[in-house]
């Protein structure tokens, strides 16, 4: 008899055949972004960052069925009243649990395999799995293409223990990064399918391979009051020349990004050539667990996501510098056309290198859960 393993829809970019080759696809998007300038929560902020969403529609792909996108998604700040009312245990005070949205295999072995590797991850580095919910999720509307692939999503939540709220978020990101690395390389069935849209103590992603009116009906909780924040962070996506996968929907866990990365394989050599330069007091040789800081095959966006997450995690550098850091290489470049950038370098401090960027305009934008930059 065939399992449900056997007959799920393979996920994400074709091998390299003929004249094609993964590595050479770029992408193109919108962005937007609004926030209460004192601080103040409420779902309208939610409200507002959906209808930007939705007036992003012609910078979002659609494939043959018209109801099938490349991505859209949304970060705000965590509801936590929310999610105190529709989970059935008991969550500690704000700030000290995290929670994130991940996308799971929808045969029932293969779900739990990949979420028994998370909660040893997580328990394993000192802090503690709460609990994990279901997420309503409503895929009438959506696609056959994304239909065929569709994850599982369900919702993790994780406990501070007495772990310094200083390395809260830094225990998290080595906690998700050794799971992901334990469903890999041990090759658990229908693996490609797990995949943390986030795991944080402040701030939560919906994102899906959806067009960006389909978000708030494919997530309905979104449309719910007791959802509030004082920051939206939105991103519809266009993939030009590549296949649409629910985990490259953005934003990512701390940016979007609208333009095209072309030297991305020169970026990923210089990150994994520095891996082995990487230390840190507090994590001694956990830092092991953080490699590789860049997954092959991801995008461009996500390339630069998992580069700006490592420096964010280790080094505390804030957004403003990064981006300042970006703007100084582009404003010392040399220009041989006028449209055409010649080769663009982005520095990355943390290893002290430069990754390179050539590209059309883009346009980037971090979040956390205070600001977006």
């Amino acid at each position: 008899m065939t399992s449900f393993i056997d007959q799920q829809t393979p996920i994400g970019m074709p091998k390299a055949q003929g004249l094609y080759d993964p590595a050479n696809e770029h992408d193109a998007c919108g962005v937007g972004f609004l926030c209460n300038i004192k601080g103040k929560k409420s779902h309208d902020i939610v409200l507002r960052g959906v209808d930007i969403l939705c007036n992003l529609t012609h910078r979002g792909a659609v494939g043959a069925d018209p109801l099938d996108g490349d991505g859209a998604g949304l970060m705000i700040q965590t509801p936590d009243a929310y999610y105190r009312a529709v989970v059935d245990f008991n969550l500690p005070a704000a700030g000290d649990y995290a929670t994130g949205l991940v996308f799971l295999p929808k045969d029932d072995k293969a779900r739990a395999a990949c979420e028994e590797a998370f909660n040893t991850a997580v328990n394993d580095i000192g802090l503690r799995v709460i609990g994990w919910r279901d997420v309503p999720t409503d895929n009438s509307g959506i696609g056959r293409d994304a239909k065929s692939v569709e994850p599982c999503t369900r919702q993790i939540f994780v406990a501070r223990q007495d772990t310094d709220r200083r390395v809260f978020d830094l225990k998290l990101y080595v906690a998700r990064k050794r799971a992901e690395n334990n469903v890999r390389d041990n090759k658990l069935n229908a693996g490609e399918y797990f995949y943390v849209n986030s795991l944080h103590s402040k701030t939560v992603l919906y994102k899906g391979m959806l067009l960006s009116e389909q978000l708030p009906t494919y997530f309905p909780e979104l449309s719910d009051e007791r959802v509030v924040s004082a920051i939206a962070f939105v991103h519809q996506r266009y993939s030009t020349n590549t296949f649409p996968t629910w985990d490259l929907a953005q934003p990512f866990r701390f940016c979007a990004h609208n333009g095209e990365i072309n030297t991305l394989r020169g970026n990923i050599n210089r990150m994994r050539a520095r891996e082995g330069m990487l230390s840190h007091d507090d994590l001694g040789d956990l830092i092991e667990d953080l490699k590789p800081v860049v997954i092959e095959g991801a995008s461009d966006t996500a390339c630069f996501d998992n580069a700006f997450e490592l420096e964010y995690q280790l080094q505390g550098t804030s957004k403003e510098h990064y981006l300042k850091e970006i703007k100084d290489v582009i404003n010392k470049s040399t220009f041989t056309y006028v449209r055409q950038p010649q080769m663009l370098g982005l520095g990355h401090a943390i290893l002290t290198g430069k990754a390179l960027i050539g590209n059309e305009p883009f346009a980037v934008i971090l979040a956390d859960d205070l600001c977006i930059d």
